[in-house]
């Protein structure tokens, strides 16, 4: 079969122009009302003829049966609208701390994001976390603070969260007309006008009306604001403003739109989702001020054969097909699915792509677009598009696509590594089977779900972000694989480290008759601090160990590292010096200096003071003021550290650490505590020494295991 040639120019124009396109994610922590955004945002735009609300477990976006049994979104669903003549591609990300994965790479093929805020809680955890993880790619953003008819709901309280805890350059757009139960719609500050939603119509009737009395001022000083803003990112108008001169209704868009685009104005709207009021100004803003993917600079990567070779796309029909592969997902009507934003050029369904990451060529056989897990089949897709491609066997998360004939490879999408594990028992051998299928394909779906089997107890660890992950991943095992399996309890990623220098040796001679082996190093292990992981430098002189041998040393070392030889957990934070040794002109090998590394590493680490860490999590718990006792009294007992308390209306906001260890079970324990008033938040936040009297427990119970 004759490969295809990739043309010049596609057979078909885009239906819609690249400045018209708008990829957008909508994120925030766990429920601020996304979601139900998303389906209101559908609704609107004429996608959906029927409301889905989440606690019905009807919404469209999330689709999948755990979610729709918990409410929450797990996957990023990805869906197309149309609003202003404009396409929106919409990414809808969870907001649970153990899928920011999922999050982080949203944001990465993102040109602009929605990040939705209660009115109620204001900036939460895991919405500290989305923001920063925005502001680490650069992404252009929006707030939409939601659920203004909930109790307690206050928008400007909400702004000074931003201003104070993000450092956020806000600007309000829009403000609301009453609060709580009294909400009725919002006041447009560029247009200054009010805008109010009729409940009969589930509001898409709207109401455009003058201001009422009561908010003239209030909304005159908020204009007042805005104008002063939008003016400092824009010099002319500064100097309209200076002069106080009139500037227009259209000026003002423009300027925001460009203090958007460059991070230097966030703006600021209000509403609710479940009210059905305040969505289509949100739509407007999309439309209005955030990034088509020609406002952007073209995005840059590598040329596979020199890495130091940079190569720039333009979002442009006439580049190369350049796209980035940010999500695979086991389908079960067309298998394995890949969703790729292309960045520029265009391509043909049936044609060939060159895989640059694994430089290997793919056949994309359909070319879908996906409105949540509906699908409808492209010929065609261009630069700016977000799609699905199916015929992909190769192709995983951050993987990049291109012409065959201009490789480039993108920057990757980095991921954090798992912090809890779970056994996993399959109850036959054809669950075993089952089973392999299963994690072969949740793997390739998930890059933070990992996957391993004990040498010494033949088990299956499975690996992930957090509780929730795992209970979760084993569902989908069960549920959707059909595996009957039983898990155990879930254990806690340990490290291994050093608190002190040691220098010392490592022989590998052996002499059979024939040509033997010999490898012998010398080199000294440090400390660093946590976090850094492992370094590694080779300070030979003279050629005593000849140039060619000292990957193999540094292999050797990384290999010892992966099973510590305090108690079989992996090493990290060290930093290995190698200065000296000698080789032999005809016995000297790779394998012998891996092993020579290998056999010295285990009887050094032992002497520069092993210690056990452990990973520490950062919660954020919100309670009413009477369980504050009983929470922070749990905490201790957990050896929690209290960081700080802060008040929150009738709320208080405790921010603590504590080790992973003791968390297990803390879902429950909060409820039960708390009469299920108190919620949570925890995420990673890094590795700490265990106790020693802990430590010793935990390498006993180590011993124990590997004794039976």
């Amino acid at each position: 079969m004759k490969e295809e040639e990739v043309k010049k120019e596609p057979e078909t124009l885009p239906e819609v122009e690249l400045e018209k396109v708008r990829n957008i994610g909508i994120a925030a922590h766990i429920d601020a009302g996304k979601t139900t955004i998303t389906e209101r945002i559908l609704f609107y735009t004429g996608r959906s003829h029927k409301i889905g609300e989440v606690h019905d477990g009807q919404a469209q976006m999330d689709w999948m049966k755990q979610e729709k049994e918990r409410g929450i979104t797990i996957t990023s669903a990805v869906t197309t609208c149309f609003w202003n003549e404009k396409r929106i591609n919409i990414i809808d990300t969870p907001g649970h701390v153990d899928f920011t994965a999922e999050v982080e790479r949203a944001l990465r093929v993102l040109d602009g994001v929605v990040v939705v805020f209660s009115a109620v809680e204001g900036v939460e955890a895991q919405s500290e976390t989305v923001w920063r993880q925005a502001d680490k790619y650069h992404v252009p953003k929006i707030v939409f603070v939601n659920k203004m008819d909930r109790m307690g709901a206050d928008f400007f309280r909400v702004m000074k969260d931003m201003e104070e805890k993000l450092t956020a350059p806000v600007v309000a757009i829009t403000l609301p007309v009453g609060k709580e139960n009294e909400f009725k719609g919002v006041i447009d500050l560029v247009e200054m006008k009010a805008v109010f939603y009729d409940e009969e119509s589930l509001g898409k009737k709207v109401s455009i009306e003058e201001i009422p009395s009561e908010y003239k001022e209030l909304s005159e000083n908020y204009h007042n604001i805005l104008l002063e803003k939008v003016a400092s990112v824009d010099e002319e108008l500064t100097e309209k403003y200076l002069q106080k001169k009139e500037i227009s209704k259209e000026e003002i868009i423009k300027a925001l739109r460009k203090g958007t685009i460059s991070n230097k104005l966030v703006p600021v709207l209000c509403g609710s989702g479940l009210k059905n009021k305040g969505i289509q100004k949100l739509l407007d803003a999309i439309t209005f001020y955030l990034p088509s993917p020609i406002d952007l600079p073209p995005i840059e990567g590598w040329d596979p054969k020199d890495s130091k070779k940079i190569i720039k796309r333009r979002p442009a029909l006439e580049e190369p097909f350049t796209a980035l592969a940010f999500k695979v997902q086991a389908d079960p009507h067309v298998g394995k699915l890949v969703y790729f934003r292309v960045y520029s050029g265009y391509l043909k369904a049936g044609s060939y792509v060159l895989n640059a990451t694994k430089n290997k060529k793919e056949r994309i056989g359909r070319i879908l677009q996906m409105h949540a897990n509906q699908k409808e089949n492209r010929s065609e897709i261009y630069a700016g598009d977000i799609a699905a491609g199916v015929g992909f066997s190769c192709t995983v998360t951050g993987d990049t696509l291109c012409d065959p004939d201009h490789p480039v490879i993108l920057e990757a999408i980095k991921f954090p590594e798992p912090v809890v594990s779970i056994s996993i028992k399959p109850k036959t051998r054809a669950d075993q089977d089952k089973l392999n299928k299963a994690i072969m394909k949740l793997t390739e779906e998930d890059p933070t779900f990992k996957v391993e089997t004990d040498p010494e107890s033949k088990e299956i660890i499975l690996s992930g972000m957090g509780e929730l992950h795992l209970e979760i991943m084993v569902d989908r095992i069960k549920e959707e694989f059909k595996v009957e399996a039983e898990t155990g309890a879930p254990q806690v990623a340990y490290r291994e480290t050093i608190l002190s220098n040691a220098q010392g040796e490592g022989k590998y001679i052996r002499q059979t008759g024939g040509r033997g082996q010999y490898g012998h190093v010398i080199f000294e292990i440090e400390p660093l601090k946590r976090g850094e992981g492992f370094q590694f430098v080779d300070k030979i002189k003279g050629g005593v160990i000849p140039a060619s041998y000292i990957p193999a040393v540094e292999k050797g070392f990384i290999n010892a590292m992966k099973k510590g030889p305090l108690c079989g957990y992996p090493v990290t934070d060290i930093k290995i010096t190698l200065f000296d040794g000698s080789y032999h002109e005809v016995d000297s090998s790779d394998l012998a200096f891996q092993l020579a590394a290998s056999i010295g590493f285990k009887e050094v680490f032992m002497k520069a003071t092993p210690i056990l860490l452990e990973p520490y999590m950062k919660l954020e718990i919100t309670t009413p003021e009477e369980y504050l006792s009983n929470i922070v009294g749990n905490l201790c007992a957990r050896r929690g550290k209290i960081l700080n308390i802060d008040t929150q209306g009738n709320q208080k906001i405790v921010l603590a650490e504590a080790p992973l260890a003791e968390l297990f079970g803390y879902t429950e324990a909060v409820r039960s505590l708390s009469s299920g008033r108190a919620i949570f938040s925890m995420q990673f936040s890094g590795y700490e020494q265990v106790p020693q009297e802990i430590a010793k427990k935990v390498i006993a119970q180590r011993k124990e295991e590997k004794s039976k």
